[in-house]
């Protein structure tokens, strides 16, 4: 579409592992125009994500509950609308597709605005929607059609991540106060998920940890907030040895580090373990409301394992039956899943 890029806006707000699936089309960018200056608009949850993203130029922040009362709109409106117009974007694409991204996009100054084949809320009547090659193929690849639109090669999928040296010493030196000898293989346990039927029971994840540590490889647990801090509880309670917790004890880059040195991830369709994906580890990802070849463990889709339910790939966040999705994927599966990884 365009020989000569010079500035493209990218709207992905959140959540981590949505803005993790969009790296991809930052680097396409670069790939194919490697002077363009590329501005992503970001909520703070995935700030510390696109910091380590060396192919994004300059980042803008979107505190959406700033935004929420009057008094605070009026406040971060203008300072954030002149920021954003600061530019003429040769491109804005939209991989949020919902309202709020569309009200950004709309007030960015270019005269070519996309988004995904999926737009929502009325979104696409701001940023037309690419319909590509992917559009009922896997999200990562749905963004990246935006990018061939705009002209990128997309020659390869790479999701650009660099950990800063700081943050890997400082990861080292937490992972060795909770006990966890340098050298030692491990395996990381995503304890939780934002959706509740996303997630594996903990007393799962307590009998995989006493099958790992059978194997001499130790299982630390991951993860955020006073939820995941109670399902990490109770995994502990119930194994014979308790596991490493780092659940609530490491930023971002930090738990990218715990993740890349690891043998492998285990979690369900959430954000860490999208980030394992990403960085190239190992990933069984556990599924059941999502669609797997939409969400799986991009380039590792075979390590998937899907609940054997009639209702799979429901997406909805509650179950209605009241039933506990996942708890249908066994113990023994995973683990027969673990012998057979190549």
């Amino acid at each position: 579409m365009n020989e000569n890029l010079r500035e493209v806006l990218i709207v992905k707000l959140s959540a981590l592992g949505d803005v993790i699936h969009a790296l991809p089309v930052s680097y396409a960018i670069k790939e194919t125009f490697p002077d363009a200056k590329v501005t992503w608009v970001v909520e703070p949850p995935s700030l510390e994500l696109l910091k380590m993203n060396p192919c994004v130029d300059k980042i803008l922040l979107f505190n959406k509950k700033k935004f929420r009362s009057f008094k605070g709109f009026i406040r971060e409106f203008f300072p954030f609308r002149h920021e954003l117009q600061k530019h003429n974007y040769d491109a804005v694409l939209d991989l949020q597709g919902l309202f709020k991204s569309a009200a950004i996009a709309f007030f960015a100054k270019s005269n070519i605005k996309l988004g995904i084949c999926n737009m929502r809320e009325m979104s696409g009547k701001i940023s037309a929607p690419v319909i590509g090659e992917n559009a009922h193929g896997h999200i990562v690849e749905q963004y990246l059609d935006t990018a061939r639109a705009i002209g990128c090669a997309v020659n390869e999928v790479v999701f650009p991540i660099n950990i800063p040296i700081d943050e890997v010493e400082k990861a080292h030196a937490i992972m060795n106060h909770y006990g966890m000898r340098e050298g030692n293989p491990y395996v990381v346990f995503v304890v939780g998920a934002n959706w509740p039927n996303k997630r594996w029971p903990p007393p799962n994840f307590a009998a995989l940890g006493d099958w790992f540590y059978e194997l001499a490889v130790v299982p630390v647990l991951v993860g955020n907030g006073e939820q995941e801090a109670q399902f990490a509880a109770e995994i502990e309670a119930k194994m014979e040895i308790p596991p490493i917790n780092l659940v609530n004890r490491t930023n971002i880059p930090q738990l990218a580090h715990v993740l890349r040195s690891s043998r492998l991830v285990i979690g369900g369709d959430t954000g860490p373990v999208h980030m394992a994906a990403a960085l190239g580890v190992r990933t069984i990802m556990l599924m059941g409301p999502t669609n797997v070849e939409r969400n799986g463990a991009f380039g590792q889709l075979q390590n998937v394992i899907e609940v054997e339910r009639p209702c799979k790939g429901c997406w909805k966040r509650f179950c209605p039956k009241g039933e506990i999705c996942l708890e249908k994927i066994p113990v023994s599966f995973v683990e027969e899943k673990i012998k057979n990884m190549t």
